[in-house]
């Protein structure tokens, strides 16, 4: 990882559980100094512990970044302890669903730099994507020192608003879940037509996985690379117009999906 003013001033991670490790192994991967970070976790794993990093000691007076990696429940009683570090030069990266950057700015100061993001859990193996938003006080070179840092576990895109975000939240954040759940229903529909329990599990998992890393790779669209693997009258065709019913099929079942999980996440947003 090249990026010398968090090598310089440090880098603070609070809390330090499955994202936030997955996040660190990266950095270090990518030649972050272990001496650069400073991490905050009351219960940190041995594999943290044997990194060589800061752990849990004084931070520094004025780091570069702090990413808050801690639950949404803690929030309130961790971040108090990173006010002095608020109103400064000292950007504010948040990974935890449902706090929004006026939240932030109420607890560390109105002129503190936040930026919001929302990963999602194939970060856990460098697969994620996430979606950042800054506030005003956010400069272009702070937003490409997050998209470094979060780089370490997948892809980011740069949201317009931050009320994009509880739409971003029922597509790729909860998306997952969604997707697990379609290979259940598709190993226990090959049970049904008569496969063995494991095999149509292992069809299943290889499927999906293997025509999503398809469609991100292929030039054509997803939308093409369905018609490609569709024969005139044949069995995909036949597959297909069960799920492609405008009324019954997989089109409104989607749009309800992910219209309850955005309108969960204002909610929650919302208090």
């Amino acid at each position: 990882m090249q990026n010398s003013d968090i090598a310089k001033r440090g880098l603070v991670l609070l809390g330090c559980g499955k994202m936030g490790s997955a996040m660190l192994e990266g950095w270090l991967a990518g030649g972050l100094p272990a001496a650069s970070v400073w991490v905050n976790d009351p219960n940190p794993s041995d594999w943290v512990q044997a990194q060589g990093v800061h752990l849990n000691e004084d931070l520094p007076n004025d780091p570069a970044i702090v990413l808050v990696a801690v639950k949404p429940q803690i929030m309130r009683d961790a971040l108090p302890t990173l006010t002095p570090l608020g109103n400064g030069t000292t950007t504010f990266l948040s990974v935890a669903a449902g706090i929004t950057i006026a939240t932030f700015e109420e607890m560390l100061g109105a002129k503190t730099p936040v930026i919001r993001s929302i990963p999602n859990t194939p970060a856990a193996v460098k697969q994620g994507i996430t979606a950042i938003i800054g506030n005003p006080h956010v400069t272009e070179h702070q937003l490409q020192m997050a998209e470094t840092l979060l780089s370490a576990i997948g892809q980011t895109v740069r949201l317009e608003t931050e009320d994009q975000m509880d739409a971003v939240t029922g597509l790729s954040g909860s998306g997952p879940a969604y997707v697990f759940y379609m290979i259940e229903c598709l190993a226990r529909a090959g049970e049904a037509q008569g496969l063995a329990p494991e095999l149509a599990m292992t069809l299943a998992k290889a499927t999906v996985a293997g025509a999503g890393a398809l469609a991100m790779q292929a030039d054509d669209t997803p939308s093409q690379l369905r018609v490609n693997v569709t024969s005139p009258n044949g069995t995909t065709q036949a597959g297909l117009e069960v799920l492609m019913d405008e009324e019954t099929g997989l089109p409104p079942l989607i749009a309800k999906t992910i219209d309850a999980a955005t309108k969960r996440s204002k909610e929650l947003a919302n208090g």
